[in-house]
This record gives structure tokens, C-alpha cells and sequence, in this order.
């Protein structure tokens, strides 16, 4: 079992940088690939980034390369996204979760319970 809670999220203006932040307890935080996932109001949960069991590899849904970048800390249990160059698309609760590298949610174990992100215009 694993237990993920996120924090970091809030209002911020079209521009802005808001960096999300997941800590981990439970089982060994190493053995998952890590991902994040947001989900706007009326919209399906969307795949945002991933990043490998060591960090080594990373990947991105199109509409954030070049402004998101996944970053994980194994020796304290975290993974972070930063945030760069938010647009109002960007609002919604953002979800961290445990699994595969992939960027199916279907295939993830384990999910925090998620943090708003709102880009106000």
C-alpha cells in the first residue's frame, strides 16, 4: 500500500509558476514510476507527466513540454512538478499517482486525493 498526499496548489495568474509537491509513505517509494494526472470540471482525467522509478526517464503530454517539468526525490519519498507559464487551461485539480510509467490513469495503483490549481486570466 501507498499513500500519496499532494500539496502546492492554489491561485495563481496566467504566467505564473506554481510548484505541486507528492509525499509518499508505505511501501517502497522506488519500486513505482510516478505520474500526474489533472482533472477540470466537466472534463476526464487527463495524463500530464511521468517520470521513471529512478528519475532517469520522463514524459510529457504535449500541451506542457516546455513549461511542466516531473522531478522525484527517492531518498525522501516525493515527486514534484514544476509549473511554469500557466495558462487558464491549466486549472484544475492536479493528482499524483503511483504506478507504471504510462500515461493511462487506468494503470496506476495508487492516487492522492489531489490539489486545486486555478490560473485566473
Amino acid at each position: 500500500q501507498v499513500q500519496l498526499v499532494e500539496s502546492g496548489g492554489g491561485l495563481v495568474q496566467v504566467g505564473g509558476s506554481l510548484r505541486l509537491s507528492c509525499a509518499a509513505s508505505g511501501r517502497s517509494f522506488s519500486t513505482y514510476a510516478m505520474g500526474w494526472f489533472r482533472q477540470a470540471p466537466g472534463k476526464a482525467r487527463e495524463f500530464v507527466a511521468t517520470i521513471s522509478r529512478a528519475g532517469a526517464s520522463t514524459y510529457y503530454t504535449d500541451s506542457v513540454k516546455g513549461r511542466f517539468t516531473i522531478s522525484r526525490d527517492n531518498a525522501k519519498n516525493t515527486v514534484s512538478l514544476q509549473m511554469n507559464a500557466l495558462k487558464p487551461e491549466d486549472t484544475a485539480i492536479y493528482y499524483c499517482a503511483a504506478g507504471p510509467a504510462t500515461s493511462r490513469a487506468s494503470d496506476y495503483h495508487y492516487w492522492g486525493h489531489g490539489t486545486q490549481v486555478t490560473v485566473s486570466s
